[in-house]
């Protein structure tokens, strides 16, 4: 754990927030400098608190690029010494896996995969995560629909008045 300066914070949920904003923006909210902006992401970057810089894009709207998610949850059989960690590292190495989870509750790892179809997924499944050593069960939930990822709403209109018709 690293102990951050209030500008370091500051930056950090700018960040966040928007992470195509230009340094000097940032240098303008902060009242700093654009060249101290620069060092402190430079030095974020290199201790891998800063740790990428997405960019979301809806594959689905793009003919020929759409593609399938799958949400599956896995029971595994901890490892002596090593716990969860040497099955979730095999798990994660596969390029199908776009993310995973130590979970607590029923089940232990939840892994998210995509593919381009169901069936492309189903095979993943069944030939390569069923088959792990110390994996007891999985269950799979296919996404039918985002509508918001990474505090980015994707479908709806986020402009449209929300408040509630009260009639007498």
């Amino acid at each position: 754990m690293v102990k951050l300066s209030a500008e370091e914070l500051n930056i950090l949920a700018i960040l966040e927030e928007k992470h195509h904003i230009s340094n000097e923006s940032i240098a303008m909210q902060l009242n700093i400098t654009e060249e101290k902006v620069q060092q402190l992401i430079q030095k974020l970057e290199n201790e891998k608190i800063i740790v990428s810089y997405p960019t979301l894009i809806d594959w689905n709207k793009i003919e020929g690029k759409e593609t399938v998610v799958a949400m599956i949850d896995v029971k595994v059989t901890p490892q002596r010494g090593v716990g969860f960690d040497e099955i979730a590292e095999r798990i994660y190495r596969y390029p199908e896996v776009s993310s995973l989870y130590l979970m607590s509750g029923t089940y232990d790892l939840s892994v998210t995969v995509e593919g381009r179809t169901m069936k492309e997924i189903a095979l993943f499944v069944s030939k390569k995560l069923a088959i792990i050593e110390g994996v007891i069960s999985t269950t799979t939930h296919f996404m039918l629909k985002k509508y918001k990822h990474d505090h980015v709403i994707i479908e709806g209109n986020e402009d449209k008045d929300r408040r509630m018709v009260v009639t007498p």
